[in-house]
Protein backbone atom coordinates (compact mmCIF):
# COMPACT_ATOMS: atom_id res chain seq x y z
CA UNK A 1 0.00 0.00 0.00
CA UNK A 2 1.08 3.82 -0.44
CA UNK A 3 0.27 7.23 1.09
CA UNK A 4 0.98 9.82 -1.12
CA UNK A 5 1.50 13.20 0.79
CA UNK A 6 2.33 16.67 0.62
CA UNK A 7 0.11 17.22 -2.71
CA UNK A 8 -0.34 21.00 -2.89
CA UNK A 9 -3.07 20.19 -6.04
CA UNK A 10 -4.59 17.02 -6.68
CA UNK A 11 -6.73 16.98 -9.93
CA UNK A 12 -9.23 14.14 -9.58
CA UNK A 13 -11.40 15.06 -12.28
CA UNK A 14 -14.96 14.66 -13.30
CA UNK A 15 -15.23 12.42 -16.11
CA UNK A 16 -18.30 13.79 -17.45
CA UNK A 17 -17.72 17.60 -17.47
CA UNK A 18 -15.08 19.95 -19.63
CA UNK A 19 -12.93 21.27 -17.03
CA UNK A 20 -14.32 19.79 -13.81
CA UNK A 21 -10.83 19.12 -12.45
CA UNK A 22 -12.21 18.74 -9.17
CA UNK A 23 -8.95 20.33 -7.43
CA UNK A 24 -8.26 19.41 -3.89
CA UNK A 25 -5.65 21.24 -2.37
CA UNK A 26 -3.44 19.85 0.31
CA UNK A 27 -4.34 16.58 -0.70
CA UNK A 28 -3.55 12.79 -0.63
CA UNK A 29 -4.01 9.67 -2.17
CA UNK A 30 -4.33 6.37 -0.99
CA UNK A 31 -3.30 3.77 -3.50
CA UNK A 32 -3.40 -0.45 -3.28
CA UNK A 33 -2.90 -3.23 -5.98
CA UNK A 34 -2.47 -0.52 -8.59
CA UNK A 35 -5.90 1.23 -7.96
CA UNK A 36 -6.88 4.44 -6.19
CA UNK A 37 -8.23 3.61 -2.87
CA UNK A 38 -8.70 7.03 -1.99
CA UNK A 39 -8.40 10.51 -2.70
CA UNK A 40 -9.27 13.87 -0.32
CA UNK A 41 -7.62 16.05 1.84
CA UNK A 42 -4.60 15.77 3.97
CA UNK A 43 -6.48 15.93 7.24
CA UNK A 44 -8.67 13.22 6.29
CA UNK A 45 -6.11 10.38 5.20
CA UNK A 46 -5.67 8.76 8.58
CA UNK A 47 -9.01 8.21 8.70
CA UNK A 48 -9.58 6.82 5.09
CA UNK A 49 -6.30 4.59 5.95
CA UNK A 50 -7.85 3.09 9.20
CA UNK A 51 -10.72 2.47 7.69
CA UNK A 52 -9.43 0.39 4.75
CA UNK A 53 -7.10 -1.51 7.01
CA UNK A 54 -10.96 -2.01 9.53
CA UNK A 55 -12.49 -3.55 5.92
CA UNK A 56 -9.96 -5.54 5.55
CA UNK A 57 -9.71 -7.24 8.94
CA UNK A 58 -12.88 -6.48 10.95
CA UNK A 59 -11.00 -6.41 13.99
CA UNK A 60 -9.61 -2.42 14.15
CA UNK A 61 -7.73 -3.53 17.19
CA UNK A 62 -5.83 -6.50 15.76
CA UNK A 63 -5.01 -3.93 12.32
CA UNK A 64 -3.81 -0.77 13.65
CA UNK A 65 -3.78 1.28 16.49
CA UNK A 66 -4.15 5.33 16.30
CA UNK A 67 -0.89 5.63 17.38
CA UNK A 68 0.60 3.63 14.60
CA UNK A 69 -0.36 6.90 12.38
CA UNK A 70 0.95 10.28 12.19
CA UNK A 71 0.17 12.53 9.55
CA UNK A 72 -0.60 10.12 7.41
CA UNK A 73 2.55 7.58 7.77
CA UNK A 74 2.35 3.97 9.42
CA UNK A 75 5.02 4.34 12.21
CA UNK A 76 4.93 0.85 13.19
CA UNK A 77 4.41 -2.41 11.38
CA UNK A 78 0.53 -3.40 11.96
CA UNK A 79 -0.69 -6.60 11.14
CA UNK A 80 1.73 -7.41 8.92
CA UNK A 81 0.59 -4.23 6.81
CA UNK A 82 3.56 -2.73 4.24
CA UNK A 83 2.70 0.82 3.92
CA UNK A 84 4.89 2.76 1.51
CA UNK A 85 4.98 6.96 2.24
CA UNK A 86 5.83 9.52 -0.46
CA UNK A 87 5.81 12.69 1.09
CA UNK A 88 5.84 15.27 -1.81
CA UNK A 89 6.56 18.35 -0.10
CA UNK A 90 4.47 20.65 -1.98
CA UNK A 91 3.89 19.21 -5.55
CA UNK A 92 1.13 18.99 -7.82
CA UNK A 93 -0.28 15.28 -8.81
CA UNK A 94 -2.47 14.93 -11.60
CA UNK A 95 -3.93 12.25 -13.77
CA UNK A 96 -1.64 10.40 -16.22
CA UNK A 97 -2.23 11.65 -20.25
CA UNK A 98 -4.57 9.49 -21.81
CA UNK A 99 -3.31 10.08 -25.72
CA UNK A 100 -5.88 9.03 -27.76
CA UNK A 101 -4.56 9.24 -30.94
CA UNK A 102 -1.76 7.68 -31.91
CA UNK A 103 0.75 6.65 -35.14
CA UNK A 104 3.82 5.13 -33.51
CA UNK A 105 4.74 2.16 -35.28
CA UNK A 106 6.58 2.94 -38.31
CA UNK A 107 10.15 3.44 -39.70
CA UNK A 108 11.97 6.16 -41.52
CA UNK A 109 12.32 9.79 -41.08
CA UNK A 110 10.60 13.05 -43.02
CA UNK A 111 12.42 15.71 -41.49
CA UNK A 112 13.14 17.31 -44.90
CA UNK A 113 9.07 16.73 -45.25
CA UNK A 114 8.83 19.09 -42.26
CA UNK A 115 11.45 21.93 -43.68
CA UNK A 116 9.68 22.16 -46.87
CA UNK A 117 6.76 22.83 -44.89
CA UNK A 118 8.47 25.17 -42.67
CA UNK A 119 9.41 26.90 -46.25
CA UNK A 120 6.16 27.37 -47.45
CA UNK A 121 5.33 23.55 -49.13
CA UNK A 122 1.14 22.92 -48.32
CA UNK A 123 0.81 20.19 -46.38
CA UNK A 124 -1.20 16.63 -48.02
CA UNK A 125 -2.20 13.54 -47.36
CA UNK A 126 0.07 11.93 -49.86
CA UNK A 127 3.79 11.88 -48.13
CA UNK A 128 1.88 9.19 -45.89
CA UNK A 129 3.64 7.12 -48.74
CA UNK A 130 7.13 7.67 -48.00
CA UNK A 131 6.54 6.08 -44.50
CA UNK A 132 4.67 3.38 -46.41
CA UNK A 133 7.82 2.24 -48.26
CA UNK A 134 10.40 2.46 -45.24
CA UNK A 135 7.78 0.53 -42.61
CA UNK A 136 7.63 -2.29 -45.00
CA UNK A 137 11.28 -2.19 -45.16
CA UNK A 138 11.94 -2.47 -41.79
CA UNK A 139 12.08 -5.40 -39.85
CA UNK A 140 9.50 -5.99 -37.00
CA UNK A 141 12.50 -5.52 -34.29
CA UNK A 142 13.34 -2.53 -35.43
CA UNK A 143 9.71 -1.59 -35.49
CA UNK A 144 9.15 -2.35 -31.98
CA UNK A 145 12.39 -0.63 -31.17
CA UNK A 146 11.04 2.60 -32.03
CA UNK A 147 7.40 1.99 -30.79
CA UNK A 148 8.77 1.37 -27.47
CA UNK A 149 11.59 4.28 -27.57
CA UNK A 150 8.55 6.58 -28.56
CA UNK A 151 6.12 4.94 -25.77
CA UNK A 152 9.46 5.93 -23.09
CA UNK A 153 9.83 9.30 -24.58
CA UNK A 154 5.97 9.85 -23.84
CA UNK A 155 5.64 8.30 -20.45
CA UNK A 156 8.55 10.28 -19.27
CA UNK A 157 6.04 13.63 -19.85
CA UNK A 158 3.18 11.84 -18.28
CA UNK A 159 1.17 9.33 -20.47
CA UNK A 160 0.18 6.18 -18.94
CA UNK A 161 -2.26 5.08 -21.57
CA UNK A 162 -2.07 5.46 -25.66
CA UNK A 163 -4.54 4.28 -28.52
CA UNK A 164 -1.91 3.13 -31.55
CA UNK A 165 -2.81 2.43 -35.24
CA UNK A 166 -1.30 0.45 -37.54
CA UNK A 167 -1.49 2.22 -40.96
CA UNK A 168 1.97 2.59 -42.33
CA UNK A 169 2.06 -0.99 -43.78
CA UNK A 170 -1.38 -1.58 -46.49
CA UNK A 171 -1.08 -5.14 -46.69
CA UNK A 172 -2.52 -7.91 -44.91
CA UNK A 173 0.73 -9.03 -43.64
CA UNK A 174 2.12 -5.61 -42.95
CA UNK A 175 -0.86 -4.22 -41.09
CA UNK A 176 -1.48 -7.68 -39.38
CA UNK A 177 2.56 -7.39 -38.11
CA UNK A 178 1.68 -4.05 -36.82
CA UNK A 179 -0.99 -4.41 -34.84
CA UNK A 180 0.71 -7.83 -33.34
CA UNK A 181 3.26 -5.66 -32.44
CA UNK A 182 1.02 -2.43 -31.31
CA UNK A 183 -0.96 -5.51 -28.96
CA UNK A 184 2.17 -6.28 -26.89
CA UNK A 185 1.96 -2.56 -25.47
CA UNK A 186 -1.27 -1.35 -25.45
CA UNK A 187 -4.88 -2.98 -25.23
CA UNK A 188 -5.94 0.56 -27.28
CA UNK A 189 -5.16 -1.31 -30.76
CA UNK A 190 -6.07 0.85 -34.09
CA UNK A 191 -6.51 -0.94 -37.68
CA UNK A 192 -6.06 2.03 -40.38
CA UNK A 193 -5.65 -0.06 -43.12
CA UNK A 194 -7.16 3.02 -45.12
CA UNK A 195 -4.87 5.37 -43.93
CA UNK A 196 -4.26 6.70 -47.44
CA UNK A 197 -4.17 4.53 -51.12
CA UNK A 198 -0.54 2.45 -51.30
CA UNK A 199 1.08 3.59 -54.61
CA UNK A 200 0.44 -0.49 -56.09
CA UNK A 201 -3.38 0.82 -56.15
CA UNK A 202 -3.41 4.31 -57.34
CA UNK A 203 -4.44 3.83 -60.68
CA UNK A 204 -7.62 1.87 -59.04
CA UNK A 205 -9.01 3.02 -55.52
CA UNK A 206 -11.47 0.97 -55.22
CA UNK A 207 -9.51 -2.52 -55.47
CA UNK A 208 -7.98 -1.05 -52.20
CA UNK A 209 -10.95 -0.39 -50.47
CA UNK A 210 -11.97 -3.71 -51.45
CA UNK A 211 -8.86 -5.45 -50.07
CA UNK A 212 -9.68 -3.49 -46.84
CA UNK A 213 -12.73 -4.69 -46.69
CA UNK A 214 -12.66 -8.23 -48.25
CA UNK A 215 -9.20 -9.15 -46.88
CA UNK A 216 -7.38 -6.67 -44.10
CA UNK A 217 -10.48 -6.43 -41.33
CA UNK A 218 -11.58 -10.40 -41.65
CA UNK A 219 -7.55 -11.08 -40.20
CA UNK A 220 -7.47 -7.96 -38.23
CA UNK A 221 -10.61 -9.50 -36.49
CA UNK A 222 -9.82 -10.34 -33.13
CA UNK A 223 -6.63 -8.41 -33.69
CA UNK A 224 -7.66 -4.48 -33.47
CA UNK A 225 -10.07 -3.24 -30.73
CA UNK A 226 -10.61 -0.45 -33.16
CA UNK A 227 -11.60 1.18 -36.69
CA UNK A 228 -10.54 4.19 -38.32
CA UNK A 229 -10.25 5.59 -41.69
CA UNK A 230 -8.61 8.94 -42.83
CA UNK A 231 -12.14 10.20 -44.83
CA UNK A 232 -10.41 13.33 -46.68
CA UNK A 233 -9.64 14.54 -49.96
CA UNK A 234 -6.78 13.23 -51.11
CA UNK A 235 -7.51 9.48 -48.90
CA UNK A 236 -10.93 7.99 -48.98
CA UNK A 237 -13.86 9.20 -50.11
CA UNK A 238 -17.48 9.32 -47.70
CA UNK A 239 -18.69 6.79 -49.60
CA UNK A 240 -15.34 4.31 -49.17
CA UNK A 241 -15.35 5.79 -45.95
CA UNK A 242 -18.77 4.16 -44.32
CA UNK A 243 -17.99 1.16 -46.30
CA UNK A 244 -14.96 0.48 -44.97
CA UNK A 245 -16.20 1.53 -41.04
CA UNK A 246 -19.56 -0.61 -41.37
CA UNK A 247 -16.84 -3.83 -42.49
CA UNK A 248 -15.17 -2.96 -39.15
CA UNK A 249 -18.17 -2.91 -37.29
CA UNK A 250 -19.58 -5.91 -38.97
CA UNK A 251 -16.34 -7.41 -37.74
CA UNK A 252 -17.06 -6.51 -33.41
CA UNK A 253 -14.53 -3.34 -33.88
CA UNK A 254 -15.25 0.01 -32.75
CA UNK A 255 -15.37 3.41 -34.81
CA UNK A 256 -13.54 6.58 -34.65
CA UNK A 257 -12.25 8.74 -37.69
CA UNK A 258 -9.75 10.85 -38.94
CA UNK A 259 -12.43 13.65 -40.26
CA UNK A 260 -12.36 17.32 -41.62
CA UNK A 261 -8.25 18.03 -41.28
CA UNK A 262 -7.40 19.70 -44.44
CA UNK A 263 -10.99 20.55 -45.81
CA UNK A 264 -14.49 21.13 -44.66
CA UNK A 265 -16.18 18.05 -46.07
CA UNK A 266 -18.77 15.70 -45.17
CA UNK A 267 -16.88 13.67 -42.38
CA UNK A 268 -17.71 14.79 -39.52
CA UNK A 269 -21.51 14.38 -39.95
CA UNK A 270 -20.79 10.71 -41.09
CA UNK A 271 -18.93 9.87 -38.06
CA UNK A 272 -22.31 11.21 -35.86
CA UNK A 273 -23.91 9.00 -37.64
CA UNK A 274 -22.11 6.29 -37.65
CA UNK A 275 -21.81 6.25 -34.08
CA UNK A 276 -17.73 7.02 -34.43
CA UNK A 277 -16.93 7.33 -30.87
CA UNK A 278 -14.53 9.48 -31.19
CA UNK A 279 -13.74 11.90 -34.59
CA UNK A 280 -10.44 13.37 -34.65
CA UNK A 281 -8.80 16.48 -35.95
CA UNK A 282 -12.31 18.27 -36.92
CA UNK A 283 -9.87 21.66 -38.17
CA UNK A 284 -12.83 22.45 -40.35
CA UNK A 285 -16.05 22.26 -39.11
CA UNK A 286 -19.36 23.75 -39.51
CA UNK A 287 -21.90 24.73 -37.23
CA UNK A 288 -23.95 22.39 -38.38
CA UNK A 289 -21.57 20.22 -38.16
CA UNK A 290 -21.15 20.68 -34.32
CA UNK A 291 -24.87 20.49 -33.70
CA UNK A 292 -24.87 16.70 -35.22
CA UNK A 293 -21.50 15.71 -32.93
CA UNK A 294 -22.99 16.98 -30.07
CA UNK A 295 -26.45 15.33 -30.67
CA UNK A 296 -24.62 11.48 -31.15
CA UNK A 297 -22.41 12.30 -27.98
CA UNK A 298 -19.06 12.05 -30.21
CA UNK A 299 -16.06 12.95 -28.73
CA UNK A 300 -14.45 15.49 -30.93
CA UNK A 301 -10.53 14.73 -30.54
CA UNK A 302 -8.28 18.24 -30.91
CA UNK A 303 -4.79 17.46 -32.47
CA UNK A 304 -3.18 21.10 -31.52
CA UNK A 305 0.79 19.51 -32.71
CA UNK A 306 -0.76 18.95 -36.34
CA UNK A 307 -1.99 22.40 -36.67
CA UNK A 308 1.23 23.96 -35.51
CA UNK A 309 3.64 21.39 -37.54
CA UNK A 310 1.25 22.12 -40.75
CA UNK A 311 0.10 25.69 -40.57
CA UNK A 312 -3.43 24.78 -40.53
CA UNK A 313 -5.73 27.21 -38.89
CA UNK A 314 -5.84 26.35 -35.44
CA UNK A 315 -9.76 25.21 -34.73
CA UNK A 316 -11.51 27.50 -31.65
CA UNK A 317 -12.44 25.29 -29.08
CA UNK A 318 -14.84 28.13 -27.79
CA UNK A 319 -16.71 27.46 -30.72
CA UNK A 320 -17.15 23.28 -30.11
CA UNK A 321 -17.89 23.98 -26.34
CA UNK A 322 -20.52 26.03 -27.04
CA UNK A 323 -21.97 23.88 -29.47
CA UNK A 324 -22.20 21.40 -26.60
CA UNK A 325 -19.49 18.90 -28.52
CA UNK A 326 -17.46 16.39 -26.10
CA UNK A 327 -13.61 16.87 -26.55
CA UNK A 328 -10.27 15.37 -25.80
CA UNK A 329 -6.85 16.42 -26.93
CA UNK A 330 -4.21 14.31 -28.38
CA UNK A 331 -0.77 14.57 -29.67
CA UNK A 332 -1.55 12.35 -32.72
CA UNK A 333 2.31 11.86 -33.21
CA UNK A 334 3.31 10.72 -36.45
CA UNK A 335 6.64 11.01 -38.47
CA UNK A 336 4.49 13.23 -40.51
CA UNK A 337 2.16 15.86 -40.09
CA UNK A 338 3.35 16.27 -36.05
CA UNK A 339 5.99 14.37 -34.72
CA UNK A 340 5.39 15.02 -31.11
CA UNK A 341 4.66 13.00 -28.48
CA UNK A 342 4.42 15.39 -26.06
CA UNK A 343 1.35 16.15 -24.26
CA UNK A 344 2.23 18.72 -22.55
CA UNK A 345 3.25 20.30 -25.60
CA UNK A 346 -0.12 19.89 -27.04
CA UNK A 347 -2.08 21.17 -23.92
CA UNK A 348 0.31 24.75 -24.15
CA UNK A 349 -0.69 25.24 -27.18
CA UNK A 350 -4.36 24.08 -27.17
CA UNK A 351 -4.37 27.14 -24.80
CA UNK A 352 -2.58 29.34 -26.22
CA UNK A 353 -3.68 28.69 -30.14
CA UNK A 354 -7.11 26.96 -29.55
CA UNK A 355 -8.71 29.34 -26.45
CA UNK A 356 -9.01 26.39 -24.16
CA UNK A 357 -8.78 27.14 -20.21
CA UNK A 358 -5.84 26.04 -19.01
CA UNK A 359 -8.49 23.54 -16.84
CA UNK A 360 -10.28 22.74 -20.14
CA UNK A 361 -6.96 21.64 -21.68
CA UNK A 362 -5.68 19.49 -18.77
CA UNK A 363 -9.25 17.70 -18.11
CA UNK A 364 -9.33 17.32 -22.16
CA UNK A 365 -5.74 15.11 -22.21
CA UNK A 366 -6.74 13.41 -19.50
CA UNK A 367 -10.54 12.54 -18.44
CA UNK A 368 -11.09 13.58 -22.18
CA UNK A 369 -9.03 11.11 -23.67
CA UNK A 370 -10.22 8.00 -21.31
CA UNK A 371 -13.84 9.13 -22.82
CA UNK A 372 -12.30 9.05 -26.14
CA UNK A 373 -11.51 5.37 -25.48
CA UNK A 374 -14.71 4.42 -23.50
CA UNK A 375 -12.19 3.77 -20.60
CA UNK A 376 -13.55 4.87 -16.90
CA UNK A 377 -10.43 3.57 -15.28
CA UNK A 378 -8.20 6.14 -16.52
CA UNK A 379 -8.35 10.13 -16.82
CA UNK A 380 -9.15 10.24 -13.32
CA UNK A 381 -8.38 10.33 -9.73
CA UNK A 382 -10.79 9.23 -7.85
CA UNK A 383 -11.67 5.59 -5.93
CA UNK A 384 -11.70 3.04 -8.26
CA UNK A 385 -9.41 4.13 -10.99
CA UNK A 386 -6.20 2.62 -11.95
CA UNK A 387 -3.21 4.39 -10.59
CA UNK A 388 -1.96 6.16 -13.31
CA UNK A 389 -0.53 9.64 -12.12
CA UNK A 390 2.08 12.40 -12.52
CA UNK A 391 3.72 14.30 -10.18
CA UNK A 392 4.77 17.46 -11.54
CA UNK A 393 7.53 19.70 -10.41
CA UNK A 394 5.56 22.82 -9.88
CA UNK A 395 2.73 23.43 -7.36
CA UNK A 396 0.12 23.59 -9.89
CA UNK A 397 -1.15 21.94 -12.47
CA UNK A 398 -1.88 25.55 -14.26
CA UNK A 399 1.97 25.35 -14.95
CA UNK A 400 1.82 23.10 -17.78
CA UNK A 401 -0.04 26.00 -19.80
CA UNK A 402 2.52 28.60 -18.26
CA UNK A 403 5.69 27.11 -18.23
CA UNK A 404 5.93 25.57 -22.11
CA UNK A 405 8.66 23.77 -22.82
CA UNK A 406 10.00 22.69 -19.38
CA UNK A 407 9.86 19.33 -18.33
CA UNK A 408 7.63 19.61 -15.16
CA UNK A 409 6.96 16.15 -15.05
CA UNK A 410 8.65 14.62 -12.13
CA UNK A 411 7.62 11.32 -11.92
CA UNK A 412 5.28 8.97 -13.14
CA UNK A 413 3.42 6.24 -12.17
CA UNK A 414 1.31 3.47 -13.95
CA UNK A 415 -0.43 1.26 -12.20
CA UNK A 416 0.98 2.24 -8.51
CA UNK A 417 4.30 1.28 -10.38
CA UNK A 418 6.82 4.00 -10.99
CA UNK A 419 7.31 4.07 -14.55
CA UNK A 420 9.28 6.88 -14.87
CA UNK A 421 11.71 9.25 -12.87
CA UNK A 422 12.73 12.26 -14.34
CA UNK A 423 14.70 13.59 -10.94
CA UNK A 424 18.35 14.53 -11.18
CA UNK A 425 20.92 11.74 -10.25
CA UNK A 426 23.04 12.63 -7.30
Amino acid sequence: MQIITGISELVVNDLNTLGALNVIEDAAVLVDDGRILWSGPSAQVDTALQDHLCDQNPTPAEVVNDDDIENGTLTSASAGVEVDTIDLGGKAVIPGFVDSHNHLIFAGDRSEEFAARMAGQKYSAGGIATTVAATRAASDEELEANLVHLMDQATRQGTTSFEIKSGYGLTVKDELRALQIINRHTEESTLIAAHVVPPEHKENPEAYVDLVIDEIIPAATGQAKWIDVFCEKGAFTEDQTRRIIEAGLAAGMKPRLHANQLTEGGALKLGAELGCVSVDHATFASDSDLAALATAGTVVTLLPSIEFSTRQPYPDARRYVEAGVRLAIATDCNPGSGFSNSVPFAIAIGVRDMHFTVEQAVWAATAGGANALQRTDVGHLGAGARADLAILDAPSYRHLAYRPGVQLVERVYRGGELVADNRPRS
